[in-house]
């Protein structure tokens, strides 16, 4: 027998109240914190500190970088490359990135870097050689400067700063920057059509949207090489093409792939530290070569550190870019207090220190030793150490007696 419409509302709501009622006898008390969960004093005891970061890595192969760039490139094919003229051109490329008389394979890991974090093809990545070889102190007598080749107008137009005693234009980190924000940019406007955007980025994007136009193209499925452009144009991006071909088929040489296979330098752009004045002192501070300090800092002519009413970068190898902390730079010690007597003075429970302390940066023997309730002194001694050493983030001291 079919139950009416009346009864059946009926049903219907009791089974939601008898639902509703389990629940609520099922849920905790919200008065009440779940048991699980530490209240009070104790409550920060319930999550552990969190173990420190391992240290940046400062080094990499250029095996590394070679695989990095390979595999950001956005036309991996060179069947059918018919620049052979280029390929003769360039021949000399890969020698250039196993030199060890060089700061090109580093230089080119830098800019692949920054290429690859902006999600680019890495054709672009190699720019650089056609325009100034990996040289970041390159001057063209016809105006341009630096690793990207700039001129003021358009340096100028990119933010990047010139002023009295200071090209920013030869300044890896400068130019760099600007450069791989403006290929963005040209990226974007030719749907992600890499030949258009260096087409763009050697000619200027209207010359290249005019192009487009007179041809009856549109940016999503153009034919670069059908575009009404000049003949150095159209070579720019067969150069390119050309020199991505010749470091690929570089690995099929195991004497390249060897040479290649060697650690060199992660470089970073850092702020010039306060009381800096030269590259020489920037170089003392940091514990790093002085003379690679200058082949990558160009811009700052002769080594002195330029003024320029702005902050200004250079480029170190990532070992250097933080400073070692220097114990007599510690705080003075302040001896512990002495423990108060009596019951209502016990000191609050502890959990046990740990055996080792890794070094952070900002960290001090001071800092390290006032957190684990040890005198500096007794730190050093534990750790074989004297007021003139040096911390350096990753380090590792031994809390406890060494064994």
């Amino acid at each position: 027998m079919r139950a009416g419409p009346r009864t059946r509302l009926v049903a219907g709501l009791l089974a939601a109240a008898v639902s509703a009622l389990c629940q609520a006898g099922n849920a905790p008390s919200p008065a009440e914190p779940p048991p699980s969960a530490p209240t009070g004093a104790l409550a920060h005891l319930a999550t552990p500190a969190a173990p420190p970061a391992p240290p940046q890595a400062t080094t990499r192969t250029g095996r590394e970088i070679y695989l990095r760039f390979r595999d950001g490139l956005a036309e991996q094919d060179c069947s059918d490359d018919a620049s052979e003229r280029w390929r003769s051109h360039f021949a000399h490329v890969p020698r250039q990135l196993v030199s060890r008389n060089t700061d090109v394979l580093p230089l080119f890991g830098y800019v692949v870097d920054a290429v690859r974090e902006a999600h680019l093809p890495t054709e672009y990545a190699l720019i650089p050689f056609v325009e100034s070889g990996y040289r970041p102190g390159a001057r063209s007598t016809a105006g341009p400067a630096g690793l990207w080749q700039f001129i003021a107008v358009t340096a100028r137009n990119h933010k990047i700063p010139i002023r009295a005693g200071y090209d920013g234009r030869l300044s890896p980190a400068d130019s760099t920057r600007a450069a791989v924000r403006y290929l963005k940019t040209l990226h974007g406007m030719f749907a992600g059509d890499w030949r258009l955007a260096v087409m763009a980025y050697n000619a200027g994007e209207y010359r290249v949207f005019g192009a487009l136009e007179r041809a009856g193209q549109v940016a999503a499925n153009a034919d670069p090489e059908a575009l009404p452009m000049p003949a150095l144009t159209q070579a720019y991006v067969r150069k390119l093409h050309a020199l991505s071909c010749l470091i690929k088929e570089a690995e099929t040489r195991e004497d390249w792939m060897a040479a290649l296979d060697r650690e060199v330098p992660i470089l970073q752009a850092i702020p010039v530290p306060d009381g800096i004045r030269d590259l020489d002192g920037l170089a003392s501070r940091h514990e790093t070569d002085a003379a690679q300090l200058k082949r990558l800092n160009p811009a700052h002519t002769d080594g002195r550190i330029a003024r320029i009413g702005q902050p200004t970068q250079v480029l170190v190898p990532q070992a250097a870019a933080t400073p070692p902390v220097f114990l007599a730079e510690a705080p003075p010690e302040f001896e512990p207090l002495p423990p108060a007597t009596g019951a209502s003075q016990a000191a609050p429970t502890r959990s046990a220190a740990p055996s080792v302390h890794t070094v952070t940066r900002g960290d001090s023997v001071w800092s390290i030793a006032r957190r684990y309730g040890l005198s500096s002194q007794e730190l050093l001694r534990r750790n074989g150490l004297d007021p003139r050493s040096i911390l350096r983030p990753g380090m590792e001291l031994h809390i406890g007696e060494a064994h």
